[in-house]
């Protein structure tokens, strides 16, 4: 894999996400207790051996520059190589807000100039999944594709006038694309993951400029598709995946890894995060715990029931938490109670407060919001 170049792009266009939100992209969302959204992105291309990544930054992305850092919880932190932060490129027109991934390519061609690598894989940040990259670049160089586009069969990844849909011929070739219809007809869903070498990338990218397109897959791949003038193929991914692209799917993709199967299948390779050195959590005396995953540096004083906590979270005597996922450093006051409740960094539940949502439309509290 050492001729494989990664570039994972931080632009996302749905806001269903709301107050999670308001202060990071998609890539910085927290989930399951340690990660992050690009923590598996980034892993995938590690395992595979790729030793180049660049992160094209857009929009509110001080999370994720925090997060990442210098890249060396993934080992992305060579003399020669390793993780590079692709900043918004910034114009009096350009606030650092790309319109789509041709855009922020164009903006970062230098770079794809200086690569040294013959193959890129390119990758969105709001689709968590475990993937064996060298099985879909290897499948790529023996069809002789072009392009290779990923996708899955599983039907939680639909979506109403969003999303990227294919039909696949027995040859693993595409044959017809839908990109954000209102209902979608087509059976496998794009996971927003192309391989392609780097100077057709860079050829593409800048016909696709010239011509003042901006959307990679609505304004290339579906033409270079429908005019049959290139081999777009597509291999399938037969993982666990999920799209962070709601306040529901967030919450129910962290209430999916309680069950101890599918947190076996999605960490089937390893995954790696940003370390942050805490005590183990600590239990009280009267302390009830069931079905819930706690991060190091909890403190559980209380009863806890089918949630997540996050590192640092506290749990007073006398608290309720039952079906809620807390970030990091959240409080629950002694007396409270909360149910299906999602809780960002640092927020805080006083004494005696009483917090129920429905399941099926949790309630989010803001960062450093006290209820």
């Amino acid at each position: 894999m050492n001729g494989m170049h990664g570039i994972i792009f931080s632009y996302d266009k749905e806001n269903g996400l709301r107050e999670l939100i308001e202060n990071r992209v998609h890539g910085s969302i927290p989930f399951g207790g340690d990660y992050r959204i690009i923590d598996f992105i980034l892993s995938s291309m590690v395992n595979a051996g790729v030793t180049d990544v660049g992160v094209i930054m857009h929009g509110k992305c001080q999370s994720l520059l925090d997060h990442l850092g210098s890249g060396k919880e993934w080992d992305l932190h060579g003399k020669n190589n390793g993780l590079i932060i692709l900043p918004p490129f910034l114009t009096r027109e350009n606030i650092g807000v790309y319109n789509g991934l041709l855009d922020a390519l164009r903006s970062n061609s230098s770079y794809l100039g200086r690569s040294k690598q013959e193959y890129v894989v390119l990758s969105n940040s709001n689709i968590i999944y475990n993937c064996e990259f060298d099985d879909l670049v290897q499948f790529h160089i023996d069809s002789g594709a072009d392009i290779t586009l990923l996708y899955t069969k599983d039907p939680n990844m639909k979506r109403d006038e969003f999303g990227t849909y294919l039909s696949v011929g027995e040859d693993g070739l595409i044959t017809d694309i839908e990109v954000d219809p209102t209902h979608p007809a087509l059976q496998n869903t794009c996971m927003e993951v192309f391989v392609l070498k780097r100077e057709l990338l860079r050829t593409l990218v800048d016909r696709g400029v010239a011509h003042g397109l901006h959307d990679f897959t609505k304004d290339m791949l579906l033409k270079m598709v429908r005019d049959d003038n290139a081999r777009v193929a597509a291999f399938e991914y037969k993982g666990r995946c999920w799209r962070m692209d709601s306040v529901q799917s967030y919450f129910r993709f962290n209430m999916d890894i309680l069950d101890t199967q599918t947190r076996k299948d999605l960490f089937s390779l390893p995954v790696y995060t940003k370390v942050r050195d805490e005590m183990p959590a600590h239990y009280g005396e009267k302390v009830s715990v069931a079905n819930s995953l706690v991060a190091d540096g909890c403190v559980v004083e209380g009863t806890v029931e089918n949630s997540i906590l996050f590192r640092g979270v506290r749990i007073a005597p006398d608290a309720h938490v039952k079906n809620c996922i807390i970030m990091q450093d959240g409080q629950v006051h002694s007396g409270a109670y909360i149910e299906n409740c999602i809780l960002d960094k640092q927020a805080v539940i006083k004494r005696n407060a009483r917090l129920i949502g429905p399941a099926a439309y949790p309630i989010v509290i803001a960062k450093n919001v006290v209820i």
